[in-house]
């Protein structure tokens, strides 16, 4: 499966007066690098169908203020076609990731039951839906971060791990993976994560957690749909709403995009409890071409809404320009031109080296 790549292939010498445009109060006489830049996008319908038959006409991108035009398109399915052996689906990448909240939990607040009920309907989703192109992980984060099981297509072991993760297991102590294995399969999480203490002390907030994961899974080639079961985690502000915690998010936002990680934030809240997180869920799942799980009275109703809208993508691919050895992050805004489309896809990604 395709993801957020950037291959440079040229490089161009400005012109004096291209310069001149450009720098109106000095010459420049370096370079450009002209890139190639995909993205994997998903078009929905409003009902989360997945919308095919578009072609690079209907796309619009933006860039810095900037419209760019796109140079490739392409359609990937995830799905067998007509029962055809020769019809090889794209693989879909699956990180449950479970906010524990049994430091929050408490006689009559329901969050400890909430927990439960999303382990056990998780555990029905991964027996019932998955795909047999499909590979997940399971972590999850309490003080730390901890990766129950690596991507597997192991039913077994998923089930296992998903039970550890929401009853406070932890993986290093009680049933901890084999390193040796993730060097032999290139979708890996373990591979390029830390162990022991230098993972506690690299992850000692949830923002920490989730930008090491991203970062870990840079070499898993696709999309990964991280389903994040948690109440929130913004800072509350005086309205009594919660935004991104400015000391970490941007960081965050930029590992998730730079990394093709969208993130689709399921809510642990009981349906009676007042709920002040809503504004930094929605934020954090737009920011990384996701979708809010909020009203619901069956988990597996978020999850097979997230797995329908993962069915099929299209890669979309475009030009971009920046000074050759320079190297940053740059923000994209991707839409259809028929407006009642909903697009998910990443806000941004990583140029130059490094």
């Amino acid at each position: 499966m395709p993801r957020l790549i950037l291959i440079s292939f040229l490089c161009l010498s400005l012109t004096p007066a291209l310069a001149r445009a450009q720098e109106p109060s000095g010459r420049f006489s370096g370079e450009l690098e002209v890139s190639e830049v995909l993205f994997d996008v998903v078009v929905t319908d409003k009902k989360g169908n997945i919308v095919t038959g578009l072609t690079a006409d209907d796309f619009e991108i933006r860039a810095e203020g900037k419209s760019l035009a796109p140079t490739s398109l392409a359609f990937y399915t995830t799905q067998y076609l007509n029962d055809d052996p020769d019809q090889i689906p794209a693989s879909r990448y699956f990180i449950f990731f479970f906010h524990d909240q049994r430091q929050a939990a408490a006689p009559g607040n329901g969050l400890l039951q909430q927990q439960i009920r999303a382990s056990k309907q998780s555990r029905d989703w991964v027996e019932s839906d998955m795909g047999p192109s499909d590979w997940i992980a399971v972590t999850s984060y309490d003080v730390k971060l901890k990766i129950h099981q690596d991507f597997t297509q192991d039913k077994t072991q998923i089930l296992q791990a998903i039970e550890e993760a929401t009853h406070g297991g932890d993986p290093e102590r009680g049933r901890p993976m084999r390193r040796s294995d993730a060097d032999h399969t290139e979708a890996s999480l373990l591979r390029r994560l830390p162990t022991g203490i230098d993972l506690r002390d690299e992850t000692k907030n949830i923002y920490h957690g989730l930008t090491l994961l991203a970062e870990a899974s840079r070499h898993v080639v696709g999309r990964k749909n991280l389903l994040l079961f948690t109440i929130g985690f913004g800072e509350i502000r005086r309205e009594a709403i919660a935004l991104p915690d400015r000391r970490y998010y941007p960081g965050l936002e930029e590992a998730l995009n730079a990394n093709n990680v969208a993130v689709y934030p399921i809510d642990l809240t009981p349906r009676n409890a007042e709920h002040l997180q809503s504004h930094f869920l929605t934020t954090l799942a737009d920011d990384t071409g996701g979708a809010y799980n909020q009203f619901f009275t069956n988990f597996l109703t978020p999850l097979r809404q997230v797995g329908k809208e993962s069915s099929g993508y299209y890669l979309l691919g475009y030009r971009d320009e920046h000074r050759a050895g320079q190297k940053g992050y740059r923000e994209v805004e991707i839409k259809t031109r028929n407006k009642k489309l909903i697009v998910r896809a990443p806000q941004g990604y990583r140029y130059g080296a490094g």
